[in-house]
C-alpha cells in the first residue's frame, strides 16, 4: 500500500461490507500483491463479531429498518482514525456500528486453530524374561519432548509379598548420549503412568529404555 494506492481506503468498508461487487472483486485481487493492505484487513477481521457483542444504546437509531445515509461513512471513519476501536470505541459508537453491521448482514467468523493430533503410544520390546511391560510415546513441544509413558509390573503368583521394583527410564541420542528422564517404584500389579520432559528434539533420540538401577536394559523402543 503506497500513498498513491487508489485501494487505501477499502480496508474497512470491505470487513464492513460496504463494497460493491466490483470493487470487492477488485480489492480481493489486489490484497494477493499487497502486503499492507492484507495486513490491514487482518487487523479489522474481528471488529463485526466485536460490534457484535455489544448492545444496542436505549436510545438513537431504530433496531429495524434502513440506517441513515451518513451511517456508515462515520463508522469508517471512526475505524480509519487508528485502529484502536478494540479500547476506546464508547458503547454508543458501538451501537450505531452494531446497526450498520446487521442492516449490511456482515458476519465475521475467524477459524479457531486446530491443535496437532497426539500420537499413540507404541509397546516398548522386552530384552529379556522380565515381568515388566510398557508402552510409551514421544510429543514434540516448542521446548523439547514430552514422553508419556506406562509401565506395569507383574510380581507373580510366587512373589506376592514382593513391595515393589525400581526402574529407570533414559533416553539415547543417536550420538550414543544416554539422558536419565525418571525413576520410580513399579509396584505389582499396578500400573505407573509418567510424564516427563527432555530438552532434546525428537529428531535426537534413537531410543528409549527401561533399565534396572544398575543398569540392566529392560525394555527399548526404537524410534
Amino acid at each position: 500500500m503506497t500513498v498513491n494506492d487508489p485501494f487505501v481506503t477499502y480496508d474497512a468498508a470491505y470487513v464492513l461490507g460496504a463494497l460493491s461487487p466490483e470493487e470487492r472483486a477488485d480489492y480481493e485481487k489486489h490484497l494477493r500483491d499487497c502486503d499492507a493492505c492484507a495486513s490491514s484487513v487482518r487487523e479489522l477481521a474481528g471488529m463485526p463479531g466485536l460490534l457484535a457483542q455489544v448492545d444496542p444504546p436505549a436510545s438513537g437509531f431504530p433496531e429495524t429498518g434502513p440506517p441513515p445515509a451518513q451511517l456508515l461513512p462515520d463508522v469508517l471513519r471512526r475505524v480509519r482514525r487508528g485502529r484502536r476501536i478494540r479500547n476506546s470505541i464508547t458503547a454508543t459508537s458501538a451501537g450505531v456500528a452494531v446497526a450498520a453491521c446487521v442492516a449490511l448482514g456482515v458476519v465475521a467468523a475467524l477459524p479457531a486453530p486446530t491443535p496437532p493430533p497426539t500420537p499413540p503410544s507404541t509397546a516398548m520390546t522386552l530384552l529379556g524374561q522380565f515381568p515388566v511391560q510398557a508402552a510409551a510415546r514421544l510429543v514434540a513441544r516448542d521446548w523439547g519432548t514430552q514422553v508419556d509413558m506406562s509401565c506395569s509390573y507383574d510380581a507373580g503368583e510366587a512373589r506376592e509379598t514382593h513391595d515393589g521394583r525400581d526402574y529407570v527410564l533414559v533416553a539415547i541420542g543417536r550420538d550414543g548420549t544416554v539422558t536419565h528422564l525418571a525413576t520410580w517404584l513399579a509396584l505389582p500389579s499396578n500400573t505407573a503412568r509418567i510424564v516427563v520432559g527432555t530438552t532434546l528434539k525428537p529428531a535426537d533420540i534413537q531410543a528409549l529404555e527401561i533399565r534396572s538401577p544398575k543398569g540392566t536394559p529392560l525394555l527399548r523402543l526404537d524410534l
